[in-house]
């Protein structure tokens, strides 16, 4: 039984990674709170555990006790006393042991998602991993293994709170040390990095051994170990940059693959103007910003690109207006740009100290240099305004107009939809309103007499010269009263057949037309009528109108509907 009690002592202490002195000690202190259970709570009691031979002696104001008889609720009181002492001594060795490994590697198991923030298993304990430091765009499954950054650890009343990230920029740099050997023996350096997580990272780095390639090394053979790292990290862009101790050099290499002109560096300002080609100036900024931002992060210095049109435009209006001061010479302005000073701006920000300390001027002369710069960057700061709200102004205008050119001669599908069905359903109507037209222009053109060959009351030649109605009301103001011959022609054609309502269309085609502009539609009648004209040139006499009309087929169902 004590050789047992030994073991257990031991296991504990191996799981917990619990010191076995003060479990020992903590085990006296529970055995003697049960003891004072049992007994006069007043009473001084003493227990003592041999770690040789496992034999617990007990005393109770001198007085030996054996332990077996305490009793359940002694035994009790010690169980409580004990887990709470074991809880306790865990909890401090938790807080130990990953204090001492933060800004470490780990790696842990997903036990489960809380609202996008995770619970990683990793060992003796579960780490959180929040959803700001997890990577964008990323996502991971319960059960699956991953590699976290201990970040933090906080103790809290009741557990040990351990904070786990993989945005951060030292897990490129843990990365590095795990994947790179040269980095982990730091024969390589990593001199800056600048990170936008799930995105983009850029990296300095050099090398203590001149036999050794930095940027070789880490990118590997074929890009192997570089390979690995993007995968670990979903795929994010890494660019490394060779270090140099001048700003300006590393101010270069930050700022690759695009290509630099010139840098002007202000030391009191902090700002560095690079210049790039035309060309170049898109490559340089990068998408939405950020190669420049990345390399204004990673060198430490606040980085405007321009091109050579503006920067030479800056510089003149710098020396113009430094120029009306009086006692400004060609040497003050070459130590302006000299010490980065590259427009108005600049020596505005700069302020009167820099100039009376660094360039040797007098206060009054500095302070005036100061006062027109200022006032020229404010003239040109609204110029710069005007123009961008012209610009804005132009384009809101632009679009206005090409929407109401688009709404105005190309309907929208919806729209042209429904004139489509409009013109399918009104096709039928036209059809049959097409012949009772006809009808109604000979009835009301040609005399009754005329139309069933018997005489006609003396004033029928009076009443035949009537206004004409058509159904295409374009061609109304067109028409003239028939004159006889005319009238005497169309009586042949009262009976509606295909072949009269042809010679209908050549009658009516060979008046003459009216003085006004003459539609699509008169023109493609003219046409028609032109046709036929070629057709049949000889125009037929009443008697002969009268035979057609005699030898005239009855008409039959259906032909009306298709004329």
């Amino acid at each position: 039984m004590n050789q047992d009690l030994l073991r257990i002592i031991d296991s504990i202490c191996r799981d917990k990674n619990i010191d076995r002195g003060s479990f020992v000690t903590d085990l006296e202190v529970a055995m003697a709170s049960a003891i004072r259970k049992a007994y006069d709570e007043t009473e001084e009691a003493e227990v003592k555990l041999d770690l040789a031979s496992g034999n617990i002696q007990a005393t109770v104001a001198g007085q030996p006790v054996d332990m077996q008889l305490l009793g359940r609720i002694a035994a009790q009181t010690a169980k409580q006393v004990i887990i709470q002492k074991t809880r306790e001594r865990e909890r401090t060795s938790i807080y130990d042991e990953f204090t001492e490994r933060r800004g470490t590697i780990i790696t842990g198991n997903v036990v489960r998602a809380e609202g996008g923030n995770l619970l990683v298993n990793i060992g003796r304990t579960e780490g959180f991993l929040p959803r700001s430091e997890q990577i964008p765009g990323e996502t991971h499954k319960v059960a699956e293994r991953i590699r976290v950054l201990i970040l933090e650890v906080r103790e809290q009343p009741n557990q040990v709170k351990i904070i786990l990230s993989r945005s951060h920029p030292e897990f490129i740099e843990r990365l590095f040390e795990l994947e790179v050997p040269e980095v982990a023996e730091r024969i390589i350096e990593l001199k800056a990095l600048a990170r936008e997580a799930g995105y983009r990272t850029k990296i300095a780095v050099s090398s203590i051994d001149s036999k050794v390639d930095a940027v070789g090394a880490c990118v590997g053979v074929r890009g192997s170990r570089i390979r690995n790292i993007v995968d670990e990290l979903g795929g994010e862009k890494i660019d490394i940059v060779r270090w140099n101790e001048s700003s300006q050099i590393l101010i270069q290499n930050a700022l690759k693959p695009a290509e630099v002109q010139e840098v002007a560096l202000c030391f009191e300002l902090g700002k560095a103007t690079v210049v790039v080609a035309e060309d170049q100036l898109s490559l340089a900024i990068g998408k939405r910003g950020q190669n420049v931002r990345l390399a204004a992060r990673l060198t430490g210095w606040d980085i405007d690109i321009l091109t050579p049109t503006e920067y030479n435009k800056n510089l003149e209006l710098m020396e113009r207006t430094v120029r009306e001061i009086t006692g400004i010479t060609d040497v003050i302005i070459d130590k302006l740009v000299a010490i980065g000073c590259v427009s108005v701006a600049d020596i505005d920000e700069c302020g009167a100290e820099p100039l009376v300390s660094e360039l040797e001027l007098e206060p009054e002369l500095a302070e005036r240099i100061v006062e027109t710069s200022g006032e020229a960057a404010i003239r040109q700061e609204e110029e710069r305004e005007a123009a961008a709200r012209a610009k804005a102004e132009t384009e809101a205008a632009a679009q206005v107009a090409g929407a109401g050119h688009a709404a105005g001669t190309s309907p929208s599908a919806f729209v042209a939809g429904e004139v489509d069905t409009a013109a399918t359903e009104a096709e039928p109507a036209e059809e049959a309103t097409g012949m009772d037209a006809a009808e109604e222009l000979v009835a009301t053109a040609v005399p009754a007499s005329a139309a069933t060959g018997e005489p006609g009351p003396p004033d029928s030649k009076a009443a035949a010269p009537a206004p004409l109605a058509m159904a295409d009301e374009s061609h109304a103001d067109a028409l003239e009263p028939l004159t006889d011959d005319e009238a005497e022609q169309a009586a042949a054609l009262v009976t509606p057949t295909p072949a009269g309502m042809d010679s209908l269309s050549d009658l009516l085609a060979r008046r003459p037309e009216p003085p006004q502009q003459a539609s699509d539609g008169d023109e493609a009648d003219a046409n028609g009528a032109e046709q036929h004209e070629d057709e049949d040139t000889s125009t037929p006499s009443a008697d002969e109108a009268a035979s057609v009309s005699n030898n005239a087929e009855p008409p039959v169902p259906g032909q009306q509907d298709s004329v």
